[in-house]
């Protein structure tokens, strides 16, 4: 990772940068689907305007937009992902895609470079009224493991908002669509499912409950294909 100066994350834009973020975010929608044919699998929940926290496995730069795809329209506008500011303001493309485009609450993974609480800006989100996409294993697993340990967020956002549903999100064979390193999308099949949301019960300690939240996001993981 570069410590290259970063962009400052968007004000509110223009009427006519707006109106453009949405044209493109159309245009993305599009192409995720025609590329991938993903789809939704509301397995354990419907879709619903209720504020939830979709929690998700992590192996590409696509899953968040593969997620935000396959939302009802009405739930897409309303649900923001936590994204690494690092990452989507080290250019004026990615700055336009991540903070209008998906309008994201974006965080510096750079421990060092912080100035303001990553959990405050998280939090905030809530309390406006968004819905929101996370990754608790932080960066992509790489590894042969299907999920790598959770970090520490999702047990804050359980504690600090109870009343919020936090929803187990799998996201299937999109390592194979768009392998790390590559840019150009392979054409295969995904599917996004939606499982039962769960909540931290009465005095569950932090790990406790982000072995449960684990257990249940790898609980929708289809079986291997003989």
């Amino acid at each position: 990772m570069t410590d290259a100066p970063l962009l400052k994350a968007p004000a509110r834009p223009p009427a006519w940068r707006r109106f453009a973020a949405r044209v493109v975010g159309h245009g993305i929608v599009f192409l995720c689907r025609a590329i991938t044919a993903v789809h939704a699998d509301w397995r354990g929940i419907e879709p619903s305007a209720r504020q939830r926290v979709y929690f998700a496995n992590h192996v590409s730069n696509a899953d968040m937009p593969m997620i935000w795809s396959v939302l009802p329209q009405h739930l897409r506008m309303k649900t923001r992902p936590v994204a690494a500011a690092d990452y989507w303001l080290r250019n004026k493309i990615r700055a336009f895609a991540g903070g209008e485009v998906f309008r994201a609450v974006l965080i510096d993974r750079r421990a060092d470079q912080w100035v303001d609480d990553p959990m405050a800006a998280i939090l905030q989100a809530l309390d406006e009224g968004a819905s929101l996409i996370i990754f608790p294993e932080g960066l992509r697993n790489q590894g042969p493991e299907p999920l790598q340990p959770f970090k520490s967020g999702l047990f804050n956002i359980a504690e600090a908002r109870p009343d919020v549903e936090l929803v187990p999100t799998w996201i299937a064979n999109l390592n194979s669509v768009m392998p790390k390193g590559e840019i150009i999308p392979l054409p295969l099949m995904c599917s996004v499912t939606f499982g039962t949301p769960l909540r931290r019960e009465d005095g569950e300690e932090r790990r406790d409950f982000l072995t449960r939240a684990a257990a249940a996001l790898l609980a929708l993981k289809p079986e291997e294909r003989a």
